[in-house]
């Protein structure tokens, strides 16, 4: 026989092989023993987490040769043929194919025969709740007034789907989410008995990406399993689920921390370049971020910690981040979450995510008595300073401020502001060339999206403000992204000529560097015109009217006599 997949050779045969569900397998056991087990029974829960494979035991428990007992022996001729699926009293129904009035008839028909091999026919009916109205009401006769030899196992993910006088007449057992420890302990079992090297961290990234499903959890191991060369590793698991690494999360914490954006989106960008999920790495960000903050709040819960191993980054991350900033950044990647799945550009999402985070913590106040000590030793430190300094140098850096707050927004995010060109291209700026451009624009942005999606996620929060006949200035919200559209401008360009039909650069620009010098702009511009003496006020004025409209148009031009 060919290979078979682990998640079926290790399918559970006893009670005490079905992970995670104690209080399940307890109660039916001592029902067995004790001879008071019910005619029929519903077993709802997450897919992987044994219902079937439960009704497939108690089946083989309440038969079993030499029982009652509280796990079937397994080699009684009628535990292997359950088993095996060759004796016809013990019968299962997917109901996904088998969901019709006619297939439940016939079950109805033939309850009322005595089994023939074993003492109870038993019907496992697999995901019930695909079941028709029809087929549903065609079970309810039977369900209510069952023949003594007779015994119902329902298995479904979705019980709000089935009829409540179906649930009502059924007891209940709801299975849960397997724990990861409870699945790492298991597939620790499997791999030894299979003599499969697999290291820890591999098994633990293995559990969290099965999200709390045993069979998928084996499927995973399968995978990483044909994916690894003698041993399967960490990066192995990671390649195949593509979950990051957490060395990787928590580097881009820590920039996230340190309010470094340009970095924390260059890594971001690797990552997706790579192949990496975005839906898996806000999963996992999520989780490491809960896993710091459950840490932070109490040390002795390292044992229910769902992504994060416990190293020296981790507790040096524990450390340094403060409560409250954890859980704003984990509000905003579950805001991003809930985004992305309705887009194509998850990209976009995550990175908004993380401007948003990095900015968050610039607006909190410092609480930390250390840094507020360092603080006030500086204040004192410079003012010592500027007492001692002649009176000249101080007039020299009174001489300084604009050249300064022009500066400064430039080396924080080190893009600097060509304000000298952007200036120049406002003299030959036109409202018709605005026009056309903001026009096009919608074109543009779906040209750009299939040239190249890294370039139009850079360019998607943005709008153009000015144009001439050969230069577009573009305003950004966020400084960061005239950086990294700059990046793409050979893409860009040659996108934005082909739809203008001519040849065209850009110059990118804050939005709120831009708002400031459109406004000096028109100032000097009156001014300019004021001081013509050769002409009449009026017409001076119509005049500065005139440059103003053609700048930024009718719809933001508001006159005031």
């Amino acid at each position: 026989m060919g290979y078979q997949a682990l998640y079926r050779v290790w399918r559970p045969k006893n009670f005490e092989d079905v992970v995670g569900q104690v209080h399940i397998t307890r109660t039916l056991q001592n029902a067995i023993m004790q001879d008071k087990f019910t005619h029929a029974y519903l077993f709802s829960g997450p897919r992987g987490t044994g219902k079937t494979s439960a009704a497939k035991i108690f089946a083989k428990a309440v038969n079993c040769e030499n029982g009652p007992a509280l796990e079937p022996c397994n080699h009684c001729a009628a535990c292997l043929g359950i088993q095996d699926g060759s004796i016809s009293d013990v019968v299962e129904i997917d109901a996904a194919s088998n969901n019709g009035v006619e297939q439940i008839r016939d079950i109805r028909d033939k309850v009322k025969y005595a089994p023939s091999a074993v003492a109870y026919k038993v019907y496992i009916i697999d995901e019930v709740h695909m079941l028709s109205i029809g087929a549903f009401n065609a079970l309810l006769k039977t369900l209510e007034e069952p023949p003594k030899h007779v015994i119902f196992i329902l298995a479904t993910t979705e019980p709000h789907k089935i009829p409540l006088t179906i649930i009502s007449r059924c007891q209940r057992f709801d299975f849960k989410r397997i724990s990861q420890k409870s699945m790492v302990e298991r597939m620790v079992h499997i791999t030894a008995s299979e003599d499969i090297q697999v290291s820890n961290e591999a098994l633990e990234a293995v559990a969290l990406s099965a999200e709390g499903g045993m069979r998928d959890a084996l499927s995973l191991l399968d995978q990483a399993i044909s994916y690894s060369e003698e041993s399967v590793t960490i990066d192995d698991v990671l390649a195949v689920t593509g979950s990051v690494s957490q060395q990787k999360l928590a580097s881009i914490i820590s920039v996230m921390s340190d309010k470094n954006i340009q970095q924390a989106l260059v890594e971001i960008d690797e990552l997706i370049q790579s192949g990496k999920d975005p839906g898996r790495f806000v999963f996992d960000l999520i989780y490491f971020l809960r896993d710091l903050l459950l840490y932070q709040t109490a040390p002795a819960l390292e044992n229910v910690l769902e992504r994060a191993i416990v190293d020296d980054t981790f507790k040096q991350l524990a450390q340094q981040l403060d409560a409250s900033w954890i859980q704003k950044s984990i509000k905003e990647l579950n805001q991003c979450q809930q985004e992305i799945k309705w887009t194509n550009s998850p990209k976009v999402f995550i990175e908004i995510a993380i401007l948003k985070i990095c900015e968050q913590q610039t607006n909190n106040p410092i609480t930390s008595n250390q840094d507020v000590q360092h603080l006030m030793k500086k204040i004192e430190e410079l003012e010592n300073k500027l007492s001692e300094m002649p009176k000249q140098a101080a007039t020299q850096q009174e001489a300084k401020p604009k050249q300064t707050r022009r500066s400064s927004p430039a080396s924080r995010n080190s893009y600097n502001i060509p304000y000298e060109r952007i200036r120049h291209v406002l003299t030959e700026a036109s409202k018709d060339m605005l026009k056309r451009v903001k026009t096009q624009w919608p074109n543009f942005m779906d040209a750009l999206k299939k040239q190249s999606a890294p370039a139009h996620a850079t360019v998607q929060n943005s709008k153009p403000s000015a144009a001439s006949d050969s230069v577009v200035i573009i305003s950004f919200r966020y400084e960061i992204h005239c950086s990294l559209a700059l990046e793409h401008r050979q893409t860009i360009e040659l996108v934005l000529s082909e739809i203008i039909g001519s040849e065209m650069t850009f110059i990118p620009i804050p939005e709120e560097n831009w708002q400031t010098m459109r406004e000096d702009f028109i100032r000097k511009q009156r001014e300019q015109d004021n001081s013509d003496g050769d002409r009449p006020a009026e017409e001076a004025e119509d005049q500065m009217i005139e440059q103003a409209r053609k700048l930024v148009g009718d719809d933001l031009l508001e006159i005031h006599e």
